[in-house]
């Protein structure tokens, strides 16, 4: 479904992505992970072509993205950003409606089947309650179950997600990543989320994705990419790697002498 080869992109006054070799089948759950400023959220913005590439190439579903117009692009691909603006004086259902749009002529109705699509792409992101509330008086949590939902409503077959659960609770985390796999298994969706709780991304993804300095530093299942030494040398921090007792996939924790030394560290900090 996606396939990212040689890719180098970034910003005229600072290039991001050196040489990303990436490929994210169809039905499958990619987790990308890394430090701050390591380039996650640079490659959602390129595979969803917002930002051109300066060399390498990106495909989804075998058609090139620097080739395609942003139309057909918005019909196979629905992204999920970190700060989403919704526009004020629209209801949550309306919003939600406007993941029609690449789906309609110009000028054209959201018909019947338009509704039903945004209805039940509201009760799988648990939002429908909220079809009319304004957005205005809409929580961040309830925001982005919203803004879910409307990426659902374009029915895409590449589905894109930065920090997806960053606004949510314990609760709707796991239950916007068991949708997520839902849909990935029911509907053969590929989906690719930065992710920044690394034991939230080996519980959900089907492969991972650890990203440092612009680059792919390890790439494969949970466990092969989860390693105490990578996680390590790509963060800075020390970590422990264990094995949830029940699913057998790592949970990522701070090794103990990393956090006996941050009250030290802190009191430094303050002094200094």
């Amino acid at each position: 479904m996606l396939s990212i080869r040689g890719l180098h992109a970034g910003y005229p006054s600072r290039p991001v992505l050196r040489g990303i070799d990436l490929d994210a089948a169809r039905g499958e759950m990619l987790a990308v992970i890394g430090p701050n400023g390591c380039g996650k959220t640079t490659l959602l913005r390129a595979v969803a072509g917002m930002l051109p590439a300066d060399a390498g190439e990106i495909t989804v579903a075998g058609a090139p993205v620097r080739a395609a117009s942003a139309a057909a692009m918005a019909r196979r691909v629905a992204a999920v950003t970190q700060s989403v603006t919704l526009p004020q004086g629209f209801t949550a259902f309306q919003v939600a409606l406007m993941g029609r749009t690449p789906h309609l002529r110009l000028l054209q109705s959201e018909g019947r089947h338009d509704v039903e699509i945004v209805r039940a792409a509201m009760q799988r992101a648990d939002c429908w309650q909220l079809r009319e509330r304004p957005v205005e008086e809409l929580s961040g949590g309830e925001r982005q179950r919203v803004v879910i939902a409307r990426a659902l409503a374009q029915e895409p077959e590449l589905l894109l997600l930065d920090e997806p659960t960053s606004h949510l609770d314990l609760q709707h985390q796991v239950d916007t990543f068991r949708l997520l796999l839902e849909l990935c298994h029911e509907q053969h969706l590929t989906v690719v989320a930065v992710v920044h709780d690394l034991t939230l991304a080996a519980m959900f993804a089907d492969r991972i994705a650890l990203m440092a300095d612009g680059r792919i530093a390890a790439y494969g299942a949970p466990s092969d990419v989860l390693q105490a030494h990578t996680v390590e040398e790509a963060y800075g921090l020390a970590v422990r790697v264990l094995v949830h007792p029940v699913t057998g996939r790592p949970i990522v924790v701070p090794e103990a002498s990393a956090l006996s030394e941050a009250p030290a560290a802190i009191r430094s900090g303050v002094a200094s």
